[in-house]
């Protein structure tokens, strides 16, 4: 059974004070806090097991290259990918969809090279509401190409305009990149609906999991993309580690991303070759330690259950919704119902800037995010210079939630 209250005592971070005051923290969509045990994993690995992995056959190395390579495990379990050489661990999101991106415009005499060629007449496509993550890496694909960038605009809900998507998405369409769960809006996006579509014209569809990987259950075979990236550290794991994942008969055929050691077969003064993924495509010594804690994050979530994640952080997010709708003059940002929308959720206050929002609420312990959220263009689709952001995870209570809505209240009391 799901209790929030024995699951907060793993975080030790949540027994601190801030300005004096019990800290809320409500920030999970920009970082998570991490449990105990996988700071204790970070510890024992670099007191008993630290060295480097894939290179020594003495103990050490041993030990260290099953933990790393056990963590592969478990990620593709997460996942439920059909093999475990089909997870590439790499820095975080951002490298993951560069990662695509890149090979996409390296691959111009490999194997199978003519599937992945983009070039003048064809296009990218986008969504409005994509992180820079997964904006820039395709704009410069396309500068780098002379294809062609588009993206599906939102509406005032802050969901896709279905209606746009076959229009933008054609036969011309290349590559297909859109958010799983959106970090500025909360929208959960019709993966079926967008995969379909991008299959119909042929493109490659890659999926940014960030937000969702630590909220819902994440199937990759279920959503049916050629590629999902998501991140480490906002899912209760540690920075500096990310995944990849992509169909495997992708990555046999694209070339590799960085050049150095272990992402080679042979080499020699006459040229080199490459190893099969994903080692590829993870050259140089990996984050040991990070993908380590990262197995360790899934497997305390799998241990409270995925199911149980989501349904914990829908009753939240219902309950935050209807409260922040009694606050006046705050406007969300976003889907106004829970149907289809994760735990976060952004607002603006009439005639106070996020930023004195956030700084005030701080005052009183109380930790969101006031920007655009690295997601610029949705703050441009309404006409708004940033949004305060509140984000919910597996240790957040309605009480931290009725502590916000008080705050908020008590900032307008400020400004008034």
């Amino acid at each position: 059974m799901f209790d929030v209250e024995v699951i907060r005592k793993d975080f030790p971070i949540l027994s601190r004070q801030v300005h004096g005051v019990p800290l809320v923290y409500l920030d999970s969509a920009n970082t998570s806090q991490k449990p105990q045990v996988v700071l204790d994993s970070l510890t024992d690995y670099y007191t008993s097991h630290n060295a480097n992995v894939a290179r020594a056959v003495h103990t050490l190395g041993s030990e260290a290259t099953m933990l790393f390579e056990g963590a592969r495990d478990k990620v593709a379990g997460f996942i439920n990918a059909p093999r475990r050489d089909e997870v590439i661990f790499t820095k975080n999101s951002s490298e993951a969809l560069n990662l695509v991106a890149y090979t996409l415009s390296n691959a111009t005499s490999t194997p199978g090279a003519e599937r992945f060629r983009v070039g003048p007449g064809d296009n990218i496509v986008v969504t409005e509401m994509e992180h820079h993550s997964n904006i820039v890496p395709w704009q410069l694909l396309a500068q780098r190409t002379g294809a062609e960038f588009r993206y599906i605009p939102i509406d005032d809900e802050g969901r896709l305009v279905d209606s746009l998507i076959d229009e933008r998405v054609d036969d011309r369409t290349k590559v297909l990149a859109f958010v799983h769960q959106s970090n500025a809006l909360g929208t959960v996006n019709n993966v079926e609906r967008l995969v379909t579509r991008a299959k119909a014209v042929g493109a490659l569809s890659v999926i940014d999991a960030s937000q969702s990987a630590p909220h819902r259950p994440l199937d990759v075979q279920s959503l049916g993309a050629d590629f999902v990236a998501f991140t480490g550290h906002k899912l209760y794991g540690p920075t500096g580690v990310g995944v990849l994942w992509g169909r495997y008969e992708l990555l046999a055929d694209l070339p590799p991303f960085l050049g150095g050691g272990e992402m080679i077969e042979t080499v020699d003064m006459s040229g080199t070759t490459f190893a099969a993924p994903p080692h590829r495509f993870e050259a140089g010594t990996p984050m040991i330690a990070e993908a380590v804690g990262l197995g360790t994050a899934i497997d305390y979530l799998t241990a409270i259950g995925m199911d149980q994640v989501q349904a914990h952080e829908a009753q939240l997010t219902a309950y935050a919704l209807d409260a922040l709708a009694q606050v006046p003059a705050l406007r969300v940002i976003g889907p106004s119902t829970p149907v289809d929308r994760g735990a976060t959720i952004s607002f603006t206050i009439k005639g106070i800037h996020p930023h004195d929002v956030s700084q005030l609420l701080d005052e009183q312990g109380i930790a969101v995010r006031a920007g655009h959220h690295c997601a610029r263009p949705v703050c441009l689709r309404y006409g708004i210079p940033a949004t305060t952001r509140a984000s919910f995870g597996i240790y957040t209570t309605t009480s931290e939630i009725d502590a916000l809505v008080a705050g908020v209240i008590k900032v307008q009391e400020m400004f008034s």
